[in-house]
């Protein structure tokens, strides 16, 4: 779809305007939706932002893809519709989303809480229809709801899934040597992403995102992980989250580390932050484990380069939602800014960035009661144990 943003009209801002109108955040509209409704005003504008805002997405007042994906899932509260698995297309909304919270707290490992009604979701339902004595059909009815309703949380005492996620990773033990991993170096495919001339010089977020991702590659190879590239240097066509996501899934991803780079309209606008899986709106939904990767590269980056430290923060970016596994996007500077674009165009510093994020994915494989100090670890040490453990 086209974006859809300001003194733009259409039905479907009149559609947009009903949506956010349920949601309280425009007053219902007077005239019933008839065309002289469907201004994309500056009120439309202002409820776009604060619905962005509370639902983690990069609140541009714009209507995207992705915002109209969750405009459209706002639609739809747990007991509104019938439930069901169906392919190729799934069922998607708010109900699904607190469908699939509610059988977490009851207990029922079906991953995360995408808003998506997958076969795990179905068969989460489907174990709970038949511990109640419902037929187990693996669809949210009208019976299925009365017994939710009427069924105390299981799990109590912290997030559900903060157990299982800890226990795979630990599991899995401390070294690299087979472990997958996705580098998703972002934009490409005729998207150059942010771009920046000065003169006869010309840099794209696209080529310095795949540049580090390349050095990225061959730094976590040599520690022994099985390193899959989203995209090679000059795609032919746009390869959307939705693509990079269900690529990572394929595989089987143990980690998915997306990146990109910042920019603003003020050039003194700098830094390194990085975002996780989080949805703090209603039920502080979060990924536990994509919050702490996010945690640890954050705190490598800033260690190992000094640029600014701005945080890490929990966004429901199709990319960090969909994917199934621990999955960060790192923005290591603005490259409209001239003190990190600096930085950023020189290889030396891009390889201190790698170093970085592979020492965070190492510290993610740590125990948390053996991991170390940031900044400690010496990468070439992991190269080194990898050739004697072969």
């Amino acid at each position: 779809m086209r974006v859809i943003r300001r003194a733009d009209r259409g039905a479907a801002v009149v559609e947009i305007r009903a949506i956010l109108a349920g949601q309280g955040l425009l007053p219902p509209s007077a005239n019933g939706g008839s065309f002289d409704d469907a201004v994309f005003d500056e009120p439309i504008e202002r409820a776009v932002r604060a619905f962005q805002q509370s639902r983690g997405l990069t609140a541009d007042g714009e209507v995207n893809e992705e915002t109209w994906r969750a405009l459209d899932a706002a639609r739809w509260q747990l007991g509104s519709r019938v439930l069901s698995y169906s392919r190729p297309e799934p069922m998607f909304g708010d109900d699904v989303r607190q469908l699939q919270e509610r059988l977490l707290e009851l207990g029922y490992n079906l991953g995360r809480a995408d808003g998506i009604f997958g076969p795990g979701t179905s068969a989460a339902l489907a174990r709970f229809q038949r511990e109640v004595g419902l037929v187990p059909d693996g669809s949210c009815g009208p019976q299925t709801m009365h017994a939710l309703r009427r069924l105390g949380r299981k799990v109590t005492g912290g997030r559900p899934n903060l157990l299982r996620e800890t226990e795979r990773f630990r599991a899995a033990g401390p070294a690299l040597v087979g472990k997958r991993i996705v580098i998703d170096p972002g934009h490409g495919g005729g998207d150059p992403g942010i771009t920046v001339v000065e003169g006869t010089l010309r840099w794209a977020e696209a080529d310095l995102v795949y540049d580090l991702a390349a050095r990225l590659e061959g730094r976590l190879a040599a520690a022994g992980m099985r390193v899959h590239l989203t995209r090679g240097p000059s795609p032919r066509e746009p390869f959307t989250d939705l693509d990079r996501a269900a690529l990572a899934n394929e595989l089987g991803a143990d980690l998915l580390i997306s990146l990109h780079l910042d920019a603003h309209p003020n050039p003194s606008a700098s830094g390194v932050a990085a975002y996780h899986y989080g949805h703090y709106g209603d039920g502080g939904v979060s990924s536990t484990l994509g919050e702490r990767f996010a945690g640890l590269v954050q705190r490598e980056i800033v260690s190992r380069t000094g640029l600014r430290d701005c945080h890490i923060h929990a966004k429901t970016w199709d990319l960090l939602r969909i994917t199934r596994m621990p999955a960060v996007r790192v923005e290591p500077g603005y490259l409209t800014s001239p003190s990190d674009r600096e930085r950023l165009v020189d290889p030396r510093f891009r390889d201190r960035l790698v170093e970085a994020i592979v020492a965070a994915v190492q510290r993610m494989y740590l125990p948390i009661e053996s991991d170390v100090p940031t900044g400690s670890i010496d990468v070439s040490d992991l190269r080194a144990t990898v050739g004697q453990s072969r």
